[in-house]
């Protein structure tokens, strides 16, 4: 049987222990979790004031080729020089963003001038405040991330200058940058504390490309074939240091001498970061929804793609009512990763936020490589397909705005493009959802995807079969879609839908959809080249001829495009091809319509005001007189009769004279064209 341990005795095995937090003596007892008792007592103790002994931490040498690296390709960030002298104190707090390189910045501080330096790396998680020295030898010593800086005090930095003094090493501090971080740890620790900031990409991107690449003749020339626009696709400012290595080495494996663009590079990056960003996400719906919020809306503002984030995890994860607010955790499911800060959310996703061009507040969010939306669609429809379905139901929900509307039907049209178009089975119920937005939505999808190469041909069959379709939302997708502003559906292919739908309207049906009818035609001749406006003016020439809506439709078009560009109408005017034929009908039959007369009446007195010393448009205004003198419609004699009435000065009244004179059989005044 031992001994009982004596007073001296117990206190010996509580120094011994020191460092820890608590230590229970129990001689003769039991140690449980339970009750204690018995003769058992509880002893909580702290390093002794002043002892300089020093617990145990987890720590090892930083590995020798990551440090060479670190070394290599290093490029001094702003402020390095004055990082170098605070560090002569033996500790130094650098503060900067995850992922700026702060590690980088660091292992060169503590390594500097120095060919072959020891360093080691501390685990911050530990109390850095008991951490002790491992004696000569090293030089210096890296703390990452301690959990609570703000519970250091300034006697704790003195007693670790003291033994960092005594091995002549000297120790960095990392952590991550927190509003009002710096003030309150230079006012607490008395220690330097720095900010670091991110080097220029573009010179860590240059670095890592002259590190890999054997020919520097042929390195170089390839930096100067960029034009400043490729560097900022390829380099964005604030890319983070790694992802500028990573463009260096992408450049390096497509190959420098061959002639690799900076768009293959940074298509192949996105191909690779893209489904890396999704496998992370699919782990997080309150990432996941934020990822492809941008995706769809990159581009816009923080708020709207918040907005939208929020909306999409309430639809991925059900039971979550509150909104999700990116600047606290509340907001997210239970099991989410905790990002307390919407830059901490960015920073998984590889993006950022970008200032808008032309404004001094108003920032916008986009990937850093704006083409990795692409290949996360594609990873998406690859890898959860199930998720499909309500995509669309989101997607059908984007706001009021016109913009965001825009963007969710670019949106549908991509993932479109991702699945050959087989998504496009979900856009009916897209299209009929209780969303004012929606059909706009259906319809920008289908005119963005009406000319992909994957996904064009059951984008036509679907606008196809929606044009005769009995559901008005339907029949306003494709009214929507054939606009030229709201997509690319071509003229060539717009004529055709657009007729079917005024051969199937029904008299008691939406009449709006005539008007956007209207202003489709009108903006496909105004946008369109020489060959879609003689399209658009040939069909009109056709609709003309037909009784009902479609004459209506092209009586009503005319004045309008009349006055679109009164070059091109004088020059097939005066070509005496089929077009000019089909200008003079389609005038004339404007002119006969009671409705459309007092437009096409307004539109041929500015076309003679617009000749007047301009020979070849008074040249086709004249002879475009003479083709409807010699077709002798009602609506024409009509208008002859008008400009008659009308004031002196007013012009085109002399044309007017001369052919009312031809059309009543009398002498014409000499033609002066």
């Amino acid at each position: 049987m031992s001994e009982p341990l004596r007073s001296d005795d117990l206190t010996a095995v509580v120094a011994a222990l020191a460092g820890r937090e608590m230590v229970v003596v129990a001689p003769h007892g039991t140690v449980n979790t339970g009750v204690v008792a018995g003769g058992q007592r509880q002893t909580s103790v702290g390093p002794a004031e002043g002892s300089g002994t020093a617990a145990p931490m987890r720590q090892g040498p930083v590995r020798a080729d990551r440090l060479k690296a670190a070394r290599r390709c290093f490029v001094p960030p702003p402020g390095f020089e004055t990082a170098l002298a605070a560090i002569d104190s033996g500790i130094v707090v650098l503060v900067g963003e995850p992922g700026s390189g702060r590690e980088t910045h660091a292992l060169n501080l503590l390594a500097h001038g120095r060919e072959e330096p020891v360093l080691v790396q501390v685990d911050g998680a530990d109390n850095i405040s008991r951490w002790g020295t491992r004696g000569h030898g090293v030089h210096g010593y890296l703390v990452m991330e301690c959990p609570d800086p703000l519970a250091l005090r300034a006697w704790d930095m003195a007693g670790l200058e003291g033994r960092l003094a005594e091995v002549r090493a000297r120790l960095i501090l990392v952590l991550s940058d927190a509003p009002g971080l710096v003030a309150a740890l230079e006012d607490n620790l008395g220690v330097p504390v720095v900010r670091h900031l991110p080097p220029d990409p573009r010179q860590v991107f240059s670095a890592h490309l002259s590190d890999g690449c054997s020919d520097a003749g042929a390195c170089a020339a390839w930096l100067r074939s960029l034009e400043p626009g490729q560097h900022n696709e390829l380099l964005p400012d604030g890319l983070p240091p790694r992802q500028a290595a990573q463009a260096a080495q992408a450049v390096l494996r497509l190959g420098v001498a061959s002639g690799v663009s900076s768009t293959e590079a940074e298509r192949h990056l996105a191909r690779n970061e893209g489904p890396e960003i999704f496998a992370r996400a699919q782990a997080e719906p309150a990432l996941l929804a934020h990822l492809l919020s941008l995706c769809v809306y990159g581009g816009m503002s923080p708020d709207v793609m918040q907005e939208r984030a929020a909306d999409l995890l309430r639809l991925l994860a059900p039971s979550e009512r509150r909104e999700l607010d990116i600047h606290s955790p509340r907001g997210l499911a239970p099991g989410d990763v905790v990002r307390s800060s919407s830059a901490e959310i960015l920073r998984a996703l590889g993006a950022h936020r970008v200032r808008r061009p032309g404004t001094e507040s108003a920032d916008t969010v986009a990937f850093f490589w704006p083409t990795v939306a692409e290949t996360v669609w594609g990873a998406l429809c690859r890898d959860r397909s199930d998720l499909l379905p309500l995509l669309h139901f989101w997607l059908a929900h984007p706001g009021h705005e016109s913009e965001q509307v825009e963007r969710a039907g670019r949106g549908a049209a991509a993932i479109a493009a991702a699945t050959a178009g087989r998504s496009l089975t979900h856009l009916r119920h897209l299209a009929s959802a209780a969303s004012p937005a929606a059909p706009l939505v259906a319809a920008w999808c289908l005119g963005t995807a009406a000319s992909d190469p994957t996904a064009g041909r059951k984008a036509a069959e679907l606008l196809d079969r929606w044009s005769v379709a009995a559901e008005e939302p339907l029949r306003s997708v494709v009214a929507h879609a054939c606009h030229p502003d709201c997509g690319r559906v071509t003229a060539v292919q717009a004529l055709p839908l657009l007729r079917q739908l005024i051969e199937t309207q029904r008299h008691d049906g939406n009449m709006s959809l005539i008007g956007v009818v209207l202003a489709v035609l009108v903006r496909q001749f105004e946008t369109g080249d020489s060959e879609a406006r003689a399209a658009v003016l040939s069909r009109m020439c056709e609709w003309a001829r037909s009784d009902g809506s479609l004459g209506l439709v092209a009586a009503l078009v005319c004045p309008e495009i009349a006055g679109a560009d009164l070059a091109w109408w004088s020059e097939q005017v005066l070509s005496g091809a089929e077009l000019a034929s089909c200008a003079a009908e389609l005038v004339g039959h404007a002119l006969d319509e009671p409705v459309a007369f007092p437009f096409i009446r307004d539109a041929l007195i500015d076309w003679a005001a617009e000749a007047d010393g301009t020979k070849d448009l008074a040249r086709a205004l004249d002879k475009l007189l003479d083709a409807l003198v010699e077709a002798r419609k009602p609506g024409f004699l009509r208008w002859l009769l008008a400009m008659r009435r009308g004031s002196d000065g007013l012009p085109g009244k002399e044309l007017a004279a001369r052919a009312l004179a031809e059309l009543r059989g009398d002498a014409a005044a000499p033609n002066t064209y």
